[in-house]
Formats: structure tokens, C-alpha cells, sequence
């Protein structure tokens, strides 16, 4: 059962992961990949400065900090997803989430950098994604928290990290009335 803080947290709920997919369920997925950082310009762009640098809730991060998080959260993603297309079962390194987003860059640099980033990045994922034969994304990978997944699964992830950052954005905004 998800806590009051669990719903803030995880507006759509944890990741679950469909472990089969089919054609059309892997391309749906892949054509949210652009809807991303569309929806993230469209919940942003009519925000003030002092809005985009406030916790969207008690101890969690800024908006600018959830906007730089996805665009060092989505590079890692692409290069974890081009590994295990050229190696066999590569171990994908984490990182620390928390204190990357303690950094300066975090801090500094205009939201619109990373924007502009994701928008770049996705463009070469989703040409990656769109050249691959549906074998391919039975290809495995190892993470620290997920243990082996397939690029299936993977690619599920991707898709639902956006969507749930852009709604812990949505959420707070509407608490909020801006």
C-alpha cells in the first residue's frame, strides 16, 4: 500500500515492469520517447524562476533539479541500452542519483540546457531504437537494483522514468495552482 509521502513520490505508481512485449506494445512504447520532452517544455515553460527552484515536496528536489536529473539519468540509460547491444550481459554502473543532483551544474545551468540535451539524446535513441530487429531487445543487461533485465525491460523503464518525473512536476504545479 502506498504512503501519503509514496504518492507524492511516485505519482503513477512504482515501476512495474510488462515482461513480455509485443511489436506494437514495444513500438507504443517507443513513441513515447518524444512525447517526453515535449510534455516536460509544456509543464515548465510558464514557470517563474523561484517555481522551478522549489522542492516539489519536504526534502525532495527542485524542479530544475528533476529536469537535470532526467537528462543525466536519460545518458546513462542510452549508454547502459548500447552496451548491452555490443557486449554480452555488461554490468551497468549506477551512480548516485543524490549527489549528482547536489552539483553545481545542477544548480547553474539553465533548465533549457538539459532540455535541449534530452531533446538531442532522444533523437539518437530513437534512432537506435528504431533500427533494431525485435530479437535485439532480448539482450540482457545487469543492474545493481534490478538485477538482469532485457532491453524490453530497459526500454520500459526509460519511457516510465520520464512519464514520472513529468508527473511529480504536473502534481506539484496543480498543488500549487501555478
Amino acid at each position: 500500500m502506498l504512503t501519503m509521502d509514496d504518492h507524492i513520490r511516485f505519482p503513477i505508481g512504482h515501476f512495474v515492469p510488462q515482461l513480455e512485449l509485443s511489436d506494437e506494445e514495444r513500438r507504443g512504447i517507443i513513441d513515447q520517447i518524444p512525447e517526453i520532452t515535449k510534455t516536460l517544455r509544456e509543464v515548465t515553460q510558464h514557470l517563474q524562476d523561484e517555481q522551478l527552484r522549489t522542492p516539489y515536496r519536504t526534502g525532495g528536489w527542485k524542479i530544475t533539479q528533476i529536469v537535470h536529473h532526467l537528462a543525466d539519468n536519460d545518458m546513462n540509460a542510452y549508454i547502459r541500452f548500447k552496451r548491452a547491444l555490443t557486449e554480452e550481459e555488461p554490468l551497468a554502473s549506477s551512480y548516485r542519483e543524490d549527489l549528482w543532483a547536489s552539483l553545481p551544474d545542477y544548480h547553474e545551468l539553465l533548465m533549457d540546457d538539459s532540455i535541449q540535451l534530452l531533446e538531442i539524446l532522444h533523437k539518437r535513441f530513437l534512432t537506435l531504437l528504431n533500427s533494431l530487429q525485435p530479437d535485439q531487445f532480448k539482450r540482457k543487461l545487469r543492474t545493481e537494483v534490478l538485477g538482469t533485465i532485457s532491453l524490453d525491460i530497459a526500454l520500459q523503464r526509460f519511457a516510465w522514468h520520464g512519464q514520472h518525473h513529468i508527473a511529480q512536476i504536473k502534481a506539484f504545479t496543480a498543488s500549487q495552482r501555478w
